[in-house]
């Protein structure tokens, strides 16, 4: 069933479609463009009601984590890590959040966690297998 924690877990990168166009799309520097690809991020969800705290752990001890609520702004760090606000939205089960140049969305499906980033047309699909 949907409940309200059907977010929470640990999910480990499965594959993903689309990395590189969208990158450059976004100006990533060329370091993190290598150190992104195919990268086996472990992504930590707690969630409390519409509170979450979404943790990416990167290879090598890295980790980027937003702690926000849905519905209210908060302050967020890009994968490039660029600060900035945004208002985490609930669509249709999705979170939705609009990063500086990107639009990203992330959703249950089938039991895996399935994030998508669209920037000018140009759509990132990141999957992510539930490992906890």
């Amino acid at each position: 069933p949907k409940g309200k924690m059907a977010f929470a877990g640990k999910y480990e990168f499965e594959g993903d479609e689309n990395y590189d166009a969208f990158v450059q799309k976004i100006g990533l520097p060329s370091d993190k463009v290598e150190m992104g690809r195919n990268c086996k991020i472990v992504t930590e969800v707690v969630q409390d009601g519409n509170n979450f705290t979404w943790t990416q752990h990167f290879p090598g001890g890295r980790t980027t984590t937003n702690s926000f609520t849905v519905g209210k702004e908060a302050d967020m760090e890009t994968m490039g890590g660029k600060k900035f606000k945004a208002t985490v939205k609930m669509e249709d089960g999705k979170l939705v959040a609009d990063f500086p140049n990107y639009r990203h969305t992330a959703e249950i499906s089938g039991g895996k966690l399935v994030e998508i980033s669209t920037s000018s047309g140009v759509v990132y699909k990141r999957t992510s297998k539930k490992i906890a």
